[in-house]
């Protein structure tokens, strides 16, 4: 995603845009090193819902992401999707949960890592369904689905894209999206919020500069993004992504990770979760 529209804003401004990974610690190390760079428009930081959760999830960071922020713009939304293995008799979400209740504390779901968009997804549902299940976190997406598709692990938290084709397929039986809606992707695959009222876990993505960035840089980035998103190859290849455009002003974005930050707070807490 990041690559998509640092392609379009290369376009949009005839300057190179380098997407620059620093993996670790859930982002942190790569935001802390963005955060830290000079406010003059020329770093970046591409940010999603692990953002929003590390703001609790770790005790000791050396940032405060939304002090030590602005944003930019919104860029995408997409959802993430709970999934069962086809030897699992449950059908829907409600026997699911029915079949929960009954043996708490013995049904295993898989999710890419502690403090991940799916993982919290699953701890959302504990905490609102009133179920006991119990979380099994992986190094990542891949190796989690290929304990579910194996059939060790019976149920799997994840981003859609990486799971869709296996469940066109058959591989895996979709119980329930996480977004708010149904997606045009799997229109028949009902929202969670559809058993359990309320319910939502959006995964997003968007853009921020460090604080004291200029807002005249702000406002040029924002109108880059939004007139990216506007764009029909843009467009289509966020379909292909199972997503969708999410043009904000910057202060829309910001409220949403204000939002997000509280939400998953609260979840956090709710559930006990802590990093070893």
């Amino acid at each position: 995603m990041a690559r998509i529209i640092g392609q379009a804003l290369s376009d949009y401004f005839g300057q190179q845009f380098i997407i620059e990974n620093r993996p670790g610690a859930g982002g942190n190390v790569g935001m802390e090193s963005a955060l830290n760079s000079a406010a003059d428009g020329y770093t970046i930081a591409f940010v999603g819902p692990n953002n929003a959760i590390s703001a609790t999830l770790y005790k000791n960071l050396p940032f405060d992401f939304i002090r030590d922020s602005i944003p930019i713009a919104g860029v995408m939304r997409l959802t993430n999707v709970m999934e069962v293995h086809p030897s699992m008799l449950v059908k829907t979400l409600a026997e699911f949960i029915a079949y929960a209740k009954a043996n708490p504390g013995k049904i295993n779901f898989a999710h890419p890592g502690i403090g991940t968009s799916p993982h919290l997804s699953g701890e959302l549902l504990k905490v609102m369904a009133g179920i006991n299940i119990v979380g099994v976190p992986y190094r990542g997406a891949a190796p989690a689905l290929t304990d579910v598709l194996a059939g060790r692990v019976p149920v799997l938290f994840d981003n859609l894209p990486s799971s869709i084709a296996h469940i066109r397929n058959g591989e895996l039986r979709p119980l329930g999206v996480t977004a708010a809606k149904r997606v045009p992707q799997l229109p028949e695959v009902p929202t969670i919020a559809e058993t359990v009222p309320g319910y939502e876990a959006s995964v997003w993505y968007g853009l921020a500069a460090p604080k004291r960035s200029p807002p005249e840089i702000v406002e040029k980035l924002n109108q880059a993004v939004n007139a990216a998103l506007r764009d029909s190859d843009v467009q289509a290849r966020l379909t292909e992504l199972g997503g969708e455009p999410m043009p904000m002003a910057p202060a829309e974005f910001g409220k949403l990770v204000s939002e997000e930050t509280e939400k998953w707070a609260r979840v956090i807490r709710a559930a006990n979760i802590k990093l070893d």
